[in-house]
């Protein structure tokens, strides 16, 4: 059995032509998994595991948010934030055409439509986090001041603990 083959995907060109070193992580996806079965599977804190969240605002503007896999958006907090009336996520159909990839697979590097990106700002304390690479079972470990750098994200304190 030979080592497995790493998708090449829009993210990992995104991430190549940037330069950022990163590591491949293949593991078996399964339907609403989430989080915590990528990061039991990579034996990692599903705190470093990195949801990818296509939203929009009330005039329908796609915005990705970027939030701990253990932690959820307060969308009140975060349509504040925004100065918007309303934040909700897209129906999946509207996040896989935006983002080009599909729901479980969204990576926000790479994206069919530019975006912006809000990035829950205690993620940039951690030393290395897990985020997707643009498919369905696959992350990318990096570290998280290096998704500051490709994406021009804005930091947001608009997290709170699953419970």
């Amino acid at each position: 059995m030979g080592k497995q083959k790493m998708p090449v995907t829009p993210a990992i060109r995104v991430l190549r032509g940037a330069k950022i070193d990163f590591s491949e992580h293949l593991y078996t996806y399964e339907d609403n998994g989430g989080t915590a079965l990528s990061a039991r599977e990579l034996q990692v804190d599903e705190h470093s595991v990195i949801k990818t969240l296509i939203m929009e605002n009330d005039q329908g503007k796609p915005l990705v948010v970027l939030m701990h896999g253990d932690c959820e958006v307060s969308t009140k907090n975060l349509a504040r934030t925004l100065g918007a009336k309303s934040v909700s996520p897209c129906a999946p159909d509207k996040a896989n055409k935006l983002s080009g990839y599909l729901v479980g697979g969204t990576s926000p590097f790479g994206t069919r439509t530019r975006m912006p990106v809000y990035v829950e700002e205690t993620i940039l304390d951690l030393p290395r986090v897990y985020i997707n690479g643009g498919k369905r079972g696959f992350l990318v470990g990096l570290n998280p001041q290096d998704i500051v750098k490709i994406l021009e994200s804005t930091t947001v304190q608009v997290g709170i603990k699953k419970t």
